[in-house]
């Protein structure tokens, strides 16, 4: 209990950290929900940790009726990572680092970040929880699920950042996943 306390907390600092420090100066986009949510700050000025949590209450409904487990799993996890994110956005504005560097320290943050809450058997909710539901209820691969979606997001975001900021967004999404999958990698 107190390990997973630890780690949600931990990880969900990174997240923020990632977020506010690198993401949101350089109009980054993430995959998923957060990525929904960052998008929705981009074009309306909502606040991201709100957004998610809002955008997440459906996913956590389905699972609270059908896959009990997973609502337990991430309800911590999304609701201490949104408010993080919300809690730590005065560093955005402070100055950060060139959008490579951005990028790839941002992918750094976030993907250790949900690996380490993910160690603890924790997620932030949103995309991890949707594609844990569909991949129940069909023979689809978790992780392909998670691509699929995070590359729809992206590309939704290309609507609302430029072109370069793309490329930069999908190579982040990339650090990400390659962060956890190297933390999570002996877990089981």
């Amino acid at each position: 209990m107190i390990k997973k306390m630890i780690s949600t907390l931990f990880g969900s600092c990174l997240i923020a950290i990632g977020i506010n420090c690198f993401v949101i100066p350089n109009h980054l986009v993430d995959g998923g929900i957060i990525g929904l949510g960052l998008i929705a700050k981009y074009s309306f000025g909502f606040k991201p940790g709100l957004t998610i949590i809002v955008l997440s209450l459906p996913l956590y409904i389905i699972a609270w009726f059908r896959f009990r487990t997973y609502f337990y799993n991430g309800m911590h996890g999304l609701l201490i990572s949104s408010f993080l994110i919300d809690y730590f956005h005065p560093l955005s504005t402070l100055h950060t680092a060139p959008v490579l560097i951005s990028a790839l320290t941002g992918g750094l943050f976030i993907g250790t970040g949900i690996g380490i809450m993910l160690l603890a058997e924790i997620s932030t909710g949103g995309t991890d929880l949707l594609a844990l539901m569909v991949a129940k209820v069909t023979s689809l691969n978790v992780g392909m699920i998670i691509l699929f979606i995070d590359g729809v997001v992206i590309l939704l975001g290309s609507t609302v950042i430029k072109e370069t900021t793309i490329f930069y967004s999908s190579l982040m999404v990339a650090v990400i996943g390659l962060t956890t999958s190297i933390i999570t990698k002996n877990s089981s």
